[in-house]
């Protein structure tokens, strides 16, 4: 289960990169009831999207030349250069080289063999974000990619992460763990074989807790966005539905099945 104790592996930040963000904030807030706050004008337009005084996710333009609007799931790393080194032994990609941010920690962005985007975060001054698995908040990470397995022997040689099987309709879905400590309880997401959902895109998709998927959906509808993945229960996992933004960015509602 997702925490704020995070360890080698970890989902540790998220954040947007959008065209326009003063849209986007505006997006979120109707249709997840974000706050947004700016990071200051030394951020350069960055800043973090909270409840309650707590930041879930946050937000900033595009920096990357042809970069599309996506979310950017960040790992914890307590040796950002090392795993940079790693991703590189494992065929992957590295878009921006390890650097300081403000003092607050290293940051570095990759593509793994399969073309999925992603970040590792080495914590400074922050560590993570406040707020998971709550409500409003992400509660899972799932990649979408056409080779499942040999996704599970990269990653496995960057963070170590162990895995197990769940048989669903018309697939085997990988359950996805952190390295340390007791394997149920280091769960944090899942590998799925690519589908249609939202595009066939090798891309992490983040999963967001909400207390009504059918409700978040219309009102990103309303705001603007669309709903590649119409809401539907998954046994065992609760409702799900795949939302995307008014720039393309897409994200996920889940509410738990609290028997799962």
């Amino acid at each position: 289960m997702l925490g704020t104790d995070f360890r080698t592996g970890s989902p540790n930040w998220l954040d947007l990169g959008s065209p326009d963000t003063a849209a986007a904030a505006a997006f979120y807030g109707a249709a997840l009831g974000w706050d947004f706050a700016s990071a200051g004008p030394e951020a350069g337009g960055y800043g973090f999207f909270q409840v309650d005084g707590k930041t879930v996710a946050a937000l900033g333009p595009l920096t990357e030349e042809g970069a599309t609007s996506a979310w950017m799931l960040h790992f914890m790393t307590s040796d950002i250069r090392a795993t940079t080194d790693a991703v590189r032994a494992g065929g992957g990609a590295v878009r921006m080289e390890p650097g300081d941010v403000m003092g607050e920690g290293w940051l570095a962005h990759f593509t793994d063999p399969q073309g999925a985007e992603f970040a590792c975060w080495q914590p400074g001054g922050t560590g993570g974000l406040d707020l998971t698995s709550a409500e409003k908040s992400l509660v899972w990470a799932e990649l979408h990619v056409p080779d499942p397995l040999a996704a599970l022997s990269f990653y496995g040689g960057v963070f170590g992460w162990r895995h197990s099987e769940m048989r669903m309709p018309g697939m085997t879905y990988r359950v996805l763990s952190i390295a340390d400590g007791d394997q149920v309880e280091g769960t944090f997401g899942g590998v799925a074989p690519l589908g249609d959902e939202g595009g066939r895109i090798p891309r992490w998709v983040p999963y967001f807790n909400v207390p009504d998927v059918d409700g978040v959906a219309a009102a990103a509808l309303g705001a603007g966005g669309s709903v590649p993945m119409p809401a539907e229960d998954i046994a065992g996992v609760g409702r799900i539905a795949w939302v995307a933004d008014p720039a393309g960015a897409v994200f996920a509602l889940l509410k738990p099945d609290p028997r799962g």
